[in-house]
């Protein structure tokens, strides 16, 4: 296991989250290839922005 701590999201979840509601409105709901591998990236930076905010809390 590693002890190099992750590197913080630059973006906020609320940042990302709306870039996602975005992505999808613009697309109608039916994602491309290359949407979906955004939308995929945008959702696991999402989570860890999520992630980084629960730790923040605690």
């Amino acid at each position: 296991m590693s002890s190099t701590p992750r590197p913080r999201p630059t973006r906020s979840a609320d940042e990302l989250n709306e870039q996602i509601r975005r992505l999808m409105l613009c697309s109608g709901g039916r994602l491309s290839e290359e949407q979906r591998k955004e939308y995929a990236g945008l959702v696991v930076e999402w989570a860890a922005a999520v992630r980084g905010g629960v730790l923040e809390a605690a």
